[in-house]
C-alpha cells in the first residue's frame, strides 16, 4: 500500500514539475506516453521506468524533439533519459533517427544514439555505431567510421560532423566518396548535400573514368563532375598531366585549364608546355597557351623550344599541329630562330618559319621569304632546311670586320646528326667570301656569281668550303682594290644583336615581364555555407516550379 502511495505521490510530482517549470533555463523532458511505469531504485536510483505496454511505445519530448522506444529510463532530477529499444527520433519534419539506444540529456540537448544508428534528413541517410547530436549547434558527429548516402554518393569516413542547416558533412580522416562515375578520397572534406558540392581542405584524389585529379584545397562538384583546385594540384588527363597554381576541370565540356605557373607534360608526344594561362580540349586533341608560352619537345639530349604570344596545339598523337604565333621564337643549341609564326606538322615533318624569317646556325645567319625545317617522321631527328626566294646566308668574318655573304634564289640545306653540314644555293647564286692561307693570313675577298653553290660547314659550324657549279664568273680582289659599298650585296641585313643566345632568352622583353596574376582565395567557411544556402534555396523553388 505505501509503494503504490509512493509511485503515485512521483508521478503527481513529475507532471506537476513538467508543466509549472515555465521559467527555468530548459524546460523538463515530458513524457508523452508512459505505457507501465516502474521503479528500481537498486539499478537505477532516483529514476523512473516506462515500458511499452503492448499497444504502443513511449514516448517522449522535449522543445520540439520526439522520441518514441520500448523502454525510458527518466532521470528527472537531472533532466536527462536513456531510450532502449527500437528508437526512433524526429526532429520537426525531416530529421529522423534509429538507434538500439539513445541517452538525451535535456540541460545540455545533447544526444548519444548508439547500436546501428541511422540519421536521415530527406534524402541523406547516416549510417555509424555511435552519434552524437547537439540540438544547439544542430549538429551531429561521429568519431569511429560512418557512412552517408544520398541520391548520386556513398561517403564513408573515420570521423564525421553533419550539420541540419545547411544539410552539410564534415569530414576528416580516410573520406571516401563512392559515385558511379568516379571515387574521391581524401583527408578532409565539406560536402554539401542539396547540391552535391565537394570544398576539399587536405590531399585529395579523384579517380574518373578517364581522369584523374590530386589537389590538397578546391572545390569539386559531384553532380557534373566540375571543379577547379588550387593548391599543390595536377590533373592527368588524356596522356597529358596538367600542373599550375589554379586548375579548373569540367568533364562534360572535355575541358581543363590552368593558371599561373602552369606545365603541361604530353607523355605521348614527349613535350612540355609551359605558361601562365592554358586550356586543354579532350574532345578536339587540342591545347592554347598564352602568357610566356613555351613549349619543349624533348629530342634527346637537346631539346628544342619554341614560343609565340599564343601557343595552339590540335591533332591527335602523330598528326599534330603546332602553332606559335605572334612574335615566335625557336631555340636549339645548334640552331634558334625568330619570325611572326611557327607552324609545325608532325605528320610531315615540316616546321614553317613565316613573316620576316631567320634562323641561326651557329654564326651563320639565314634568310628568306619562307624558311622550312623538315624533321625525320620516324626518328624525329632534323633532317634539311628548304628557303624559298631571297635565301641569304651571313657569317661575321672572325679576323676582319667583314661579313661572308652567299645567296640564291632557293637554298637547300642537309642536316647529319641533327646538325647543318651542307647548304646548296640555286639561281642567280653569288658569294662574297673572305679567303685566308693556313697562316691566316688574308688572300683576299672572293667576289663570285654563278648558277649553284655548294657551302660545306664544319663542328662549329662555320663556312669550311665553297665550291661553284656551272657559269662561274668572279674574282679574288686584294682587299685594298674591292670598295666599301661592294663589300656587301644590296638586300644585305645583319640580326646578329637579335639572336637568342640561350633558351633564358626566347622571351621577348615584353613578356619577360609578365607576371602571375594574383589568383582569389578560397571563400571562408561561413562565406561558403551562406553561398550553398542560397543555392539551395534557389534549387527547391525551381523544384516546386516545375511541379506546378
Amino acid at each position: 500500500m505505501y509503494r503504490l502511495f509512493y509511485v503515485l505521490l512521483l508521478v503527481f510530482s513529475f507532471c506537476h514539475s513538467v508543466f509549472s517549470q515555465t521559467n527555468t533555463k530548459s524546460k523538463q523532458i515530458e513524457i508523452v506516453y508512459g505505457g507501465t511505469l516502474t521503479l528500481d531504485e537498486v539499478k537505477y536510483p532516483g529514476a523512473t521506468i516506462f515500458n511499452s505496454d503492448g499497444e504502443r511505445q513511449v514516448q517522449f519530448r522535449h522543445e520540439g524533439l520526439d522520441v518514441w522506444c520500448d523502454i525510458a529510463i527518466l532521470y528527472q532530477q537531472t533532466n536527462m533519459v536513456k531510450a532502449y529499444g527500437q528508437v526512433f527520433l524526429q526532429q520537426g519534419d525531416s530529421l529522423k533517427m534509429d538507434s538500439g539506444y539513445i541517452e538525451y540529456n535535456g540541460d545540455t540537448k545533447i544526444a548519444l544514439a548508439k547500436e546501428k544508428v541511422k540519421l536521415r534528413n530527406d534524402k541523406m541517410t547516416l549510417e555509424t555505431e555511435e552519434l552524437f547530436f547537439d540540438r544547439n549547434l544542430q549538429e551531429a558527429y561521429y568519431t569511429n567510421h560512418g557512412k552517408i548516402t544520398d541520391e548520386e554518393n556513398v561517403l564513408t569516413s573515420k570521423e564525421g560532423r553533419y550539420f541540419v542547416v545547411p544539410k552539410k558533412n564534415k569530414f576528416v580522416t580516410n573520406v571516401k566518396i563512392t559515385n558511379p562515375d568516379f571515387v574521391l578520397v581524401s583527408e578532409m572534406l565539406d560536402y554539401y548535400h542539396p547540391t552535391g558540392h565537394v570544398y576539399m581542405f587536405g590531399a585529395t584524389t579523384i579517380t574518373g573514368k578517364d581522369y584523374q585529379i590530386y589537389s590538397e584545397k578546391g572545390f569539386y562538384d559531384t553532380h557534373t563532375e566540375q571543379g577547379y583546385f588550387m593548391k599543390n594540384s595536377r590533373i592527368d588527363y588524356d596522356h597529358k598531366i596538367i600542373f599550375g597554381d589554379s586548375l579548373y576541370f569540367d568533364k562534360v565540356r572535355s575541358f581543363a585549364s590552368s593558371t599561373n605557373n602552369i606545365k603541361i607534360i604530353d607523355t605521348i608526344n614527349n613535350t612540355i608546355v609551359k605558361g601562365h594561362y592554358g586550356e586543354v580540349y579532350r574532345a578536339l586533341d587540342s591545347m592554347f597557351i598564352t602568357k610566356k608560352a613555351l613549349i619543349i619537345s624533348l629530342v634527346e639530349q637537346d631539346s628544342m623550344y619554341m614560343h609565340g604570344k599564343r601557343i595552339v596545339v590540335t591533332g591527335k598523337a602523330g598528326e599534330r599541329l603546332v602553332r606559335a604565333y605572334p612574335n615566335a621564337r625557336m631555340y636549339k643549341s645548334d640552331m634558334q630562330g625568330k619570325c611572326d609564326s611557327i607552324h609545325a606538322s608532325e605528320l610531315t615533318g615540316i616546321t614553317q618559319l613565316i613573316g620576316k624569317p631567320v634562323l641561326w646556325s651557329g654564326e651563320n645567319q639565314l634568310t628568306g621569304d619562307t624558311i622550312h625545317v623538315l624533321s625525320n617522321t620516324k626518328t624525329e631527328q632534323l633532317d634539311s632546311l628548304k628557303v624559298f626566294d631571297n635565301a641569304f646566308i651571313i657569317e661575321k668574318d672572325t679576323l676582319s670586320d667583314g661579313f661572308n655573304q652567299v645567296k640564291g634564289k632557293v637554298l637547300y640545306g642537309k642536316f647529319y646528326n641533327n646538325k647543318l653540314k651542307r647548304i646548296d644555293l640555286l639561281q642567280n647564286t653569288e658569294v662574297i667570301y673572305y679567303v685566308y692561307t693556313d697562316n691566316k693570313e688574308q688572300v683576299g675577298i672572293n667576289k663570285t656569281k654563278c648558277s649553284r653553290i655548294r657551302v660545306w660547314l664544319n663542328e662549329k659550324p662555320e663556312i669550311e668550303n665553297i665550291i661553284f657549279y656551272t657559269e662561274v664568273e668572279g674574282a679574288i680582289y686584294p682587299d685594298d682594290k674591292l670598295a666599301e659599298n661592294e663589300r656587301k650585296f644590296p638586300n644585305f641585313v645583319w640580326r646578329g644583336d637579335e639572336k637568342i643566345n640561350a633558351k633564358e632568352e626566347i622571351f621577348p622583353e615584353e613578356e619577360q615581364k609578365i607576371e602571375p596574376k594574383k589568383l582569389q582565395e578560397m571563400k571562408t567557411s561561413e562565406e561558403i555555407d551562406a553561398y550553398e544556402l542560397e543555392l539551395s534555396g534557389s534549387t527547391e523553388k525551381n523544384k516546386e516550379t516545375n511541379t506546378q
